[in-house]
């Protein structure tokens, strides 16, 4: 574990968010399993540290650009279970009214300008926002969240190499966990991936993406470089999922063994290090995160429960949003 100056109310957010993020997959996946929840979605399990370590080192001014695999990302940044738990749902309480789903949600309030269904979808979006900060003299940053199949994107270039020319505040964080869908990422990638942003001139970091303290003490540094006109960056964040693709992906042992998700389950879980590194320093005891974690839980079942029985949008809202060329 990254050591860091210690902040006992700083620590015990970024513990409570990963709790948060890993409980709200776990009853997303319930929903899909017992057939309340309509289409597919994708589980953030066991990526945590990397949503949150990133996301405590932004201000609500500051925007992310999330990916189908974007809860985590929409929790880190300040979501709420309720609205997100609505909008899975397809109800009109949710951040979207319900018509954006799982792939969609976005929170602008948050300074999350959504998720994207589109592999690599928003490195256009992101490099945007980044300009539109640079153009209105503001010092918010943007952080570009996408896997490494998304390396594979021409898009991915194009907006980096704009990026590099006119100095934008971005941060593209690709969250590396082994696998683009069903292919292990070294048959999908050739060579090394921070090297494609070196390409560019764009400083490159690899971190550990299960440590939740090594991953925000990086973010920290380059966000604060950001907005004195230093960037980009680009940070590879070498993590893993412990569901499959999607939640109905259920028999990998084709693509990986039980002996891999075992091993990162017991051994390399973010929560579960950082846990131990709290104790162990005295920041908390395993009562007082016991407490948080069946807090946490209660918080989630009540937001379920609402959820379940939130209306759902009237029919008159059809074209509402909808807007002509």
């Amino acid at each position: 574990m990254a050591k860091a100056k210690s902040n006992t109310e700083d620590y015990l957010r970024m513990y409570r968010q990963m709790v948060r993020i890993r409980t709200f997959e776990d009853n997303a996946n319930q929903l899909y399993l017992s057939a309340k929840m309509p289409g597919l979605t994708h589980m953030y399990s066991g990526e945590e540290a990397v949503a949150v370590g990133i996301c405590e080192a932004l201000t609500d001014d500051d925007r992310i650009t999330s990916t189908h695999r974007g809860h985590g990302h929409c929790v880190a940044k300040g979501a709420e279970f309720k609205q997100m738990f609505c909008e899975l749902l397809g109800k009109a309480e949710g951040y979207c009214r319900g018509k954006g789903g799982s792939m969609h949600i976005a929170d602008q309030s948050h300074g999350n300008l959504g998720a994207n269904a589109i592999v690599g979808g928003s490195m256009g979006i992101a490099t945007g926002s980044a300009l539109r900060a640079k153009l209105q003299g503001a010092d918010d940053v943007t952080v570009c969240f996408f896997g490494d199949g998304a390396t594979a994107q021409g898009l991915m270039y194009e907006v980096m190499n704009m990026a590099a020319l006119w100095n934008l505040p971005v941060i593209y964080a690709c969250e590396n966990n082994g696998y683009s869908e069903y292919t292990k990422t070294e048959e999908i990638a050739a060579g090394s991936i921070t090297a494609r942003a070196e390409a560019f001139g764009i400083e490159a970091h690899r971190v550990d993406g299960q440590d939740v303290l090594a991953v925000n003490d990086l973010t920290r540094k380059l966000v604060a470089r950001a907005r004195k006109g230093e960037g980009p960056f680009f940070m590879e964040l070498m993590t893993y999922r412990y569901h499959g693709h999607h939640v109905g992906d259920i028999n990998r042992e084709y693509y990986r063994s039980k002996a891999e998700e075992k091993e990162w389950k017991e051994n390399r879980d973010p929560i579960i290090r950082f846990r131990a590194h709290l104790v162990s320093e005295g920041i908390a005891t395993e009562d007082d995160l016991d407490a948080m974690n069946a807090e946490v839980e209660k918080d989630a079942a009540e937001a379920v429960a609402y959820a379940l029985d939130a209306a759902y949008p009237d029919a008159s809202e059809v074209d509402m949003h909808v807007f002509a060329a």
